[in-house]
């Protein structure tokens, strides 16, 4: 495998792998090393980086959802968005996705936030940008990620029928904005965050709506229940 893919699930590297080689994923690159030289703490660590692309391969993925950046608290991130570390304490957002998951379809809230069960069904965790220096929330915007997440989304948007996009919020909406309705399944509403939740996030039932229509096409359903023990699953 080449050094600048270390960590690139296999059916990824053939579809997006070409984009290492692009001006701008080697401008990101040298970014990176000289922010580590520098002494910076980034996170997640290099070998979670793509995460979310080891558990999804890209014939796997039947659901999609969207964050913006990677959590920038010591621990926390591990490369799946809205997703912590086992032992981490729960974020404001994730604990709103599970109230209302527990509204939509009655399961309990889970007592940690590590989401790879849902990432190893086919979930694609993907954050817009997938480091960030501990303590400076979007401080690595605009250095070439999210570039390289849209072309991970036109994939899967171009390529697969019968995906389901969430988007929570304008930030996820306007980045999958070309989504074809009539191929996919677009579900849209309000951040889950404790300062939009309640504007229309409450009550929106997307973990409903998702497997209802996946299996209206004949996909098996997402199984939303965590594992009590986060390394379960």
């Amino acid at each position: 495998m080449a050094q600048s893919t270390p960590q690139l699930e296999e059916s990824w590297k053939s579809v997006v792998g070409g984009e290492f080689d692009q001006p701008y994923m080697r401008s990101l690159k040298q970014f990176l090393l000289e922010e580590k030289q520098a002494g910076k703490p980034i996170f997640p660590k290099g070998s979670q980086y793509f995460r979310a692309m080891d558990l999804t391969p890209v014939d796997q993925v039947r659901v999609v959802i969207l964050g913006q950046d990677p959590y920038h608290g010591a621990g926390q991130a591990h490369g799946l968005c809205f997703s912590v570390q086992p032992g981490v304490r729960i974020p404001p957002s994730l604990v709103n996705i599970y109230k209302e998951m527990e509204s939509d379809l009655g399961i309990p809230r889970a007592n940690h936030g590590f989401l790879e069960h849902w990432a190893r069904q086919g979930v694609l965790l993907l954050n817009s940008v997938l480091t960030v220096e501990e303590g400076r929330a979007g401080s690595h915007q605009g250095k070439g990620w999210e570039r390289f997440t849209d072309r991970i989304i036109h994939t899967v948007a171009e390529e697969h029928e019968h995906v389901v996009f969430i988007l929570w919020g304008a930030y996820a909406q306007k980045k999958a904005a070309f989504v074809d309705p009539k191929r996919h399944l677009v579900l849209k509403s309000v951040h889950p965050s404790p300062l939009s939740a309640h504007n229309g996030f409450f009550g929106s039932r997307p973990f409903s709506k998702t497997n209802a229509y996946l299996q209206s096409h004949g996909l098996a359903p997402i199984d939303w229940q965590l594992p009590i023990t986060p390394d379960a699953g």
